[in-house]
């Protein structure tokens, strides 16, 4: 079937010298450029001799600490290339005009705004939430790790496989030029006869599988590993976040993987689900396709709510107010995500009935969202609050997102809609809500907790020239959107004719550039740190003075988190803890069973990306061994009775010793 478009070797399958996009000069110097800096870092490991540390320590570690870690490393690393594609967009959007074509072909433009998407939404805003989340909950409920410490392993090299794919795409064969969400017919084999789409399948599923199993494990760990006396509402916000957060990614994702695997049989083996002909229906993709991607843009924010919670309090020196209100708004954002996803498509004909609806739920979530809002300002409301780097970028939160989300309201008006929808005010509001919510959270995140994780704050001053290049960068290059949008400007454009748009692209540009200025300034602030960490470490034992259970812990806290399990009496469970006069116990400690660390995680990662490459190029000997190896090694994971062992009890009692000085004296 596939021999009328590219020819087939029973060897390499489609591969062939071609498939190197040696004719574009920007990749052949990219790859140049990430082959020199590969080269240097494998040599760099090599001459200190890291290899083995690495990989003992970290890259088969099941400790759900180090773990996160690995998964804020991956989306930051994800975030400079996500972000590369960005700049070049917005370079070449200010460039084309007056009959110029600027610097990006048709064919390698489409391909980064779609990979801009993928990356932005998959690799970097999941792997950072994903990474909090592992971090940060097991600690606030008292559990010593995940429920299944193997599983997390898996998930987060699974995550890390989809990412090598589509990092592949860049030098080897093409990605996707669809769009980030692939819609048919344009992603079927008939207008899409090349690599890409296959590309894009394939990472997505082998990432979303790690996704998926990092739900279902964060949804076991919560519900069924509370400390004594942590009821679902003494929970801190946070963990009810993620909580919800998860419920949504194991009903949400199946959903993907369904779609993608309905596409994948259409362009594999001749299926008609999406065709225009032979009873498929493009229309049953959209529907699908955004029955996942509503949730998955509340799977993004809602453990930033979380955040933003955490932080507030702390900041304000006050208890969060309103915390069952807090709790219920969760729990029906939760549930409204479910009922709103139809509001991406009002313009494809469904009629006034099913609009009015799907605009009045849409209109409705924000209610809920609102609230949160309210509680945030009433939280801060005669606090002493703090200015300190968390705080700046909470209140940089608020003013941002209230923004985006009342253009989001007003896009949820249908009549409104069917004007703006395929407009440049669309692309503003997306990015408004993302950034302004996602990663300003993520951001505060990173800087509340980076002292639990390492035991030293971050430069404050690279930090806060981060943040105002960051804010004033967003505002400055997004703003000129939503008039570019009211102009009527369309999205997904390379090139324009009208000059009096070129000014608007101009200044949008430039505030790429500030971004990019705070994206490095961060890059700044994580060496600046570690360099002068001592002088940035903390001397009180409590660096914020954090109100939730994990700042109970040292910083950064153990391989075993807690060596006796903590009992709790109160929602704000360290300071109640501190108010009750909380005393560490010195002896009675006994062996703690640790489960022991593992490379099967890492070789079944590997196995899947060898699988996805057989499957995108047609390689079928390589994708039949391929999954025969993962069946075997999956298979033979579950005969290793080995994994377990004991930390001595004369060990935990000298490390509980050094603890309750750190805590006691600052020492």
């Amino acid at each position: 079937m596939k021999s009328d478009f590219v020819p087939i070797s029973p060897i390499f399958g489609r591969f062939t010298l071609d498939a190197l996009p040696l004719h574009e000069p920007i990749v052949v110097a990219t790859f140049a450029g990430v082959a020199l800096g590969g080269i240097a870092l494998l040599g760099a490991l090599s001459y200190f001799k890291l290899w083995t540390y690495l990989w003992r320590e970290w890259f088969t570690t099941v400790d759900h600490k180090r773990i996160g870690i690995m998964y804020m490393i991956l989306g930051m690393v994800m975030l400079l290339r996500g972000f590369a594609d960005a700049v070049m967009m917005r370079l070449q959007q200010a460039m084309a005009f007056n009959g110029s074509e600027g610097y990006l072909n048709a064919h390698h433009y489409d391909q980064i705004f779609t990979a801009h998407g993928v990356i932005m939404i998959f690799f970097v805003a999941m792997p950072l939430v994903t990474g909090l989340m592992n971090y940060i909950v097991p600690l606030q409920i008292g559990a010593r790790d995940v429920s299944f410490p193997f599983l997390n392993n898996f998930s987060f090299w699974m995550t890390t496989a989809g990412a090598v794919v589509v990092m592949m795409s860049l030098f080897v064969g093409e990605f996707a030029r669809t769009g980030w969400l692939a819609y048919p017919p344009l992603s079927g084999i008939g207008y899409s006869p090349g690599v890409g789409v296959d590309y894009y399948i394939w990472a997505l599923q082998i990432a979303g599988v790690g996704t998926l199993l990092s739900g279902v494990n964060l949804i076991a760990t919560i519900v069924k590993m509370r400390a004594p006396g942590m009821t679902m509402m003494k929970m801190p916000v946070f963990t009810w976040t993620s909580l919800c957060t998860n419920v949504l990614i194991v009903a949400a994702f199946p959903v993907l993987t369904a779609v993608l695997g309905l596409l994948s049989l259409d362009r594999y083996v001749g299926t008609n689900f999406f065709t225009n002909d032979f009873g498929g229906n493009p229309m049953m993709y959209v529907n699908l396709i955004w029955i996942w991607g509503h949730p998955e843009v509340y799977i993004l924010i809602l453990p930033l709510f979380g955040v933003f919670s955490e932080v507030t309090a702390t900041f304000s020196g006050k208890r969060i107010f309103g915390y069952t209100s807090m709790v219920y708004a969760t729990v029906v954002i939760t549930i409204l995500s479910y009922l709103v996803w139809l509001h991406h498509f009002f313009t494809m004909g469904s009629g006034a009935s099913v609009n009015s609806f799907f605009g009045i739920t849409t209109m409705v979530i924000s209610i809920p969202t609102g609230a949160k809002l309210f509680n945030w300002l009433f939280t801060m409301y005669r606090g002493r609050i703090r200015f300190d780097l968390p705080m700046m970028w909470t209140i940089a939160f608020m003013i941002t997102f209230v923004f985006g989300g009342m253009t989001g309201v007003l896009l949820a008006v249908p009549p409104a809609d069917f004007v703006l929808h395929n407009s440049l005010f669309l692309v503003a509001h997306f990015h408004n809500v993302i950034i302004g919510g996602v990663l300003f959270g993520l951001f505060a995140g990173i800087n509340y907790w980076f002292p639990k994780a390492f035991g030293f704050r971050l430069d404050p001053f690279w930090g806060k020239i981060s943040f105002w290049c960051w804010v004033v960068g967003f505002w400055v290059a997004f703003m000129p959107l939503y008039i570019l949008g009211l102009m009527g400007v369309t999205r997904r454009l390379r090139v324009f004719d009208d000059p009096s748009y070129q000014i608007w692209f101009q200044i949008a540009a430039f505030g790429a550039v500030l971004i990019a200025v705070g994206i490095g300034a961060m890059l700044v602030q994580f060496y600046v740190s570690f360099r002068k960490r001592e002088a940035l470490r903390d001397t009180t034992g409590d660096p914020w003075d954090g109100r939730t259970l994990e700042w109970s812990t040292s910083s950064p806290p153990s391989d075993y988190n807690f060596a006796f399990t903590p009992v709790i009496h109160d929602n704000d469970a360290w300071a109640d803890m501190k108010r009750r006069g909380y005393q560490r116990p010195v002896d009675g400690f006994r062996a703690i069973h640790m489960p022991s660390n593992t490379g099967t995680g890492v070789i079944l990662a590997g196995l899947s990306v060898a699988f996805s490459i057989g499957m995108i190029w047609y390689v079928w000997w390589l994708a039949g061994l391929s999954f025969v190896a993962l069946l075997a090694v999956a298979i033979a994971h579950t005969f290793n009775y080995k994994r377990d062992f004991f930390i001595p009890a004369e060990e935990v009692t000298r490390v509980e010793d050094a603890r309750t000085r750190q805590l006691a004296t600052g020492a």
